[in-house]
């Protein structure tokens, strides 16, 4: 059992973006839901406004499915989660699974949330320190607070490397004006 990564209040994971060693890349996969309330679905999960969520509707655990077409290099994951607001909808116990396929999921990451409020970084690292390569994470919300039945998870974000180029070194583009103009199309 693991503690995840603790950020200070309002760590927003934009800002691993903006330095250039990251990118979000959970639009380049299909996401699933074990259950939901009509209108607290994937689109609140991933609409990047922290007052909207998805709300599930039905047994423990509630899964989210994150299956990418192609194995994909992940380097973390971003949950928004805040006790304040949910109280017992709030997760307390979250697993995070990977794998090819639903058939060979395989734990990586098992967290206990004692009244989280913010931003849980959670770093996917196989043996070696080195970032998972996979083609389903699975995030399965275990438990809830004060024994919840059904969960709220605000926003999830999917964080991969950034390769250096083969063509040489570049220097970092944090500015978003940089930003707009950093790739060669």
């Amino acid at each position: 059992m693991t503690t995840p990564n603790k950020t200070p209040p309002g760590a927003d994971p934009k800002q691993l973006e903006r330095t250039g060693t990251v990118r979000e890349i959970g639009s380049q996969a299909v996401w699933s839901l074990s259950s939901c309330k009509p209108g607290f679905g994937v689109d609140q999960l991933r609409d990047d406004n922290l007052e909207t969520y998805w709300q599930s509707d039905g047994s423990q655990p509630h899964l989210v499915n994150i299956q990418f077409r192609r194995k994909t290099t992940v380097k973390t994951i971003c949950i928004y989660a805040d006790y304040k607001s949910d109280e017992s909808y709030t997760p307390s116990k979250i697993s995070v699974r990977v794998g090819n396929n639903f058939h060979n999921l395989q734990e990586i990451r098992q967290l206990e949330l004692v009244e989280p409020s913010g931003w849980i970084h959670v770093p996917l690292t196989d043996t070696h320190k080195k970032p998972i390569r996979t083609f389903m994470i699975q995030i399965a919300v275990l438990a809830n607070h004060q024994n919840g039945r059904d969960t709220h998870m605000r926003q999830i974000k999917v964080y991969t490397p950034v390769e250096e180029s083969s063509i040489g070194k570049f220097p970092r583009c944090t500015t978003i004006d940089f930003m707009m103009y950093r790739s060669i199309r």
